[in-house]
C-alpha cells in the first residue's frame, strides 16, 4: 500500500478517544491495565464513567495478580460492579490463563520441572481455593491432555485416586504429572501432599502408568517432590 493509502485509512479512522478506539488505533502494547479492564467492564455506573470505575476495582484490587484471584462475588463489592461485570472479568483472566498453560506444541516433551510450571502450574497458582490438576502424558511425556480432577477449599483439597487413574486408563496415558496449588503462598510440600502422592504411586505401580512428578505451585514459585527426591526418578 502506498503511502497516500495509508494516510488515507488513518484519517479514516476515528480518533482516539477511549480505550476501545485506542485499543483499535494504537494496539494492546500501548494500553494501560486501567483501560483494558475499561474495556471488560464495558460502561461506567452511577455516575461515574468506566475509567473511573476500573480505577476503583484495581485500587481495591491491589495489583493485576490479585485481581485475577478474585471471585465474580469479591468483585461485586465494589460499587458500580454488578454480577455481569464481574463475570466478564473473571472470565477473561481464566481465558487468559488456559491460553498460556496450553503447550505451543504438543509434541514437545515435559522434560523437567520448570516446563511443568511454565506451561501449567501458572494455570492454577494464584487461585485462592485449592485445585488439582492431572496431566496425561504418553511415552515421551508429551502432554495428551490436561484436566482438573478436584476442587476444594482454601487448606484442603480431597483428591480420589481411583478417579484420577480413570482418567488417565481413558486416555491410555502412559504416565502422569500431577499439580495442584496451595492458596497460603507457600508450596512446600505438606504431610497429606506427601501421603497423597505415595498413595497415587503405588496405584499407578500395580496400572503400570509411571508417576513422573508431582508440583505444588504458588505465586511465582512451585516445588517438585521429584526434585526434593520425594517421588524417585522413573525409569
Amino acid at each position: 500500500m502506498d503511502a497516500v493509502g495509508t494516510e488515507s485509512i488513518l484519517l479514516w479512522m476515528p480518533q482516539v478517544k477511549g480505550p476501545r478506539e485506542k485499543l483499535a488505533r494504537r494496539g494492546r502494547d500501548l494500553m494501560t491495565d486501567q483501560e483494558l479492564l475499561a474495556i471488560l467492564l464495558g460502561a461506567g455506573s452511577g455516575g461515574r464513567g468506566v475509567t473511573a470505575l476500573a480505577a476503583a476495582v484495581l485500587e481495591r484490587a491491589g495489583d493485576l495478580a490479585s485481581l485475577s484471584a478474585m471471585s465474580v462475588a469479591e468483585l461485586c463489592q465494589t460499587a458500580g460492579v454488578g454480577p455481569a461485570k464481574a463475570a466478564r472479568i473473571v472470565a477473561a483472566f481464566e481465558v487468559g490463563l488456559r491460553a498460556l498453560s496450553e503447550p505451543a506444541d504438543f509434541q514437545e516433551p515435559l522434560t523437567d520441572s520448570s516446563k511443568v510450571f511454565e506451561r501449567f502450574g501458572t494455570r492454577i497458582a494464584t487461585r485462592r481455593t485449592e485445585c488439582f490438576l492431572v496431566i496425561a502424558v504418553d511415552s515421551k511425556n508429551r502432554p495428551r491432555r490436561v484436566s482438573e480432577i478436584a476442587r476444594g477449599g482454601r487448606t484442603r483439597c480431597q483428591v480420589d485416586p481411583s478417579e484420577v487413574f480413570r482418567h488417565l486408563i481413558r486416555e491410555a496415558a502412559s504416565g502422569a504429572i500431577f499439580v495442584h496449588n496451595h492458596p497460603s503462598g507457600d508450596p512446600s510440600p505438606s504431610r497429606e501432599d506427601i501421603e497423597l502422592t505415595d498413595r497415587l504411586l503405588r496405584a499407578g505401580e500395580l496400572l503400570e502408568i509411571r508417576v513422573l512428578d508431582h508440583l505444588i505451585v504458588a505465586r511465582g514459585a512451585y516445588s517438585s517432590l521429584r526434585d526434593l527426591g520425594i517421588l524417585p526418578t522413573p525409569p
